[in-house]
């Protein structure tokens, strides 16, 4: 702004120089807000994506919403290479399919929270994620005996209010670091290679149940992370759940809290 505007009101008053000066320092103190603004934009509150380790370990994560034409066959697989995962799975998936979510837990896999009806959790209120929450984990409890405590929101749709309000009903928002991608049916080869060459140490990988080559894909991918090094634990082991701070990216960091 040119300081002969400035120097004049809407009225066409000339201001004095103090005045100017004044509304100077003011323009200048008022651009510096965004940046500060911004600053603390940054600051959210995020899931769970990966953890921080220093020895080879990851967990192999499924996503059950739809179909159920492969889960025995995934049990099968998992309990070839003596492998535990966890599932996290819809309450309406529980409603259809419950001898699966029995056989999983009789395999010795987690069971844990998808929500009951997949929806979108940011256009939920406080009250309505909470009756998500409780809803499937009653559902999965009544089979199982164990009350999860972990959630994975459907589409990986998440805000600020999400988080705080699942970490408020006691239970820890997961996401992942390593998306396999399986739901767009890619070769079998491909989920392989993709998930191997992306997996490092605290890797959260994704996988769908029903989805056309994970089955093929899975025991490639477990081989492989043998051969890596890595011991493959459930999610829940791999979490932690005291001392640790989270970085912007959603990592789990031990010791800083």
């Amino acid at each position: 702004m040119k300081l002969s505007k400035l120097l004049r009101g809407k009225h066409g008053k000339k201001w004095t120089v103090a005045a100017a000066c004044a509304a100077g320092l003011a323009l200048a103190l008022l651009s510096m807000v965004p940046k500060a603004v911004m600053t603390a934009a940054t600051q959210r509150d995020l899931p769970i994506y990966c953890v921080q380790k220093d020895s080879k370990v990851c967990s192999l994560t499924f996503d059950a919403a739809w179909g159920n034409e492969d889960t025995q066959q995934l049990i099968d697989i998992l309990g070839k290479y003596q492998v535990k995962a966890t599932f996290f799975v819809v309450g309406e998936w529980v409603d259809k399919f419950p001898e699966s979510v029995k056989a999983l837990h009789d395999a010795g896999h987690e069971i844990m929270n998808h929500s009951d009806d997949h929806a979108y959790f940011t256009k939920l209120s406080a009250d309505q994620i909470k009756t998500q929450l409780d809803s499937c984990n009653s559902k999965i409890e009544a089979i199982t005996g164990v009350r999860p405590d972990l959630f994975r929101p459907p589409y990986g749709d998440y805000n600020d209010s999400v988080v705080s309000t699942v970490r408020n009903c006691g239970m820890y928002t997961i996401q992942w670091d390593v998306d396999s991608l399986d739901w767009k049916n890619p070769a079998p080869e491909d989920i392989t290679a993709r998930v191997l060459k992306r997996v490092q140490p605290g890797s959260i990988v994704l996988f769908h149940n029903a989805a056309k080559n994970t089955p093929a894909a899975l025991p490639g991918v477990i081989e492989g992370l043998i051969q890596q090094g890595y011991t493959i634990v459930p999610a829940s082991q791999l979490i932690l759940r005291e001392n640790y701070t989270m970085d912007h990216t959603g990592r789990q960091i031990p010791g800083q809290s």
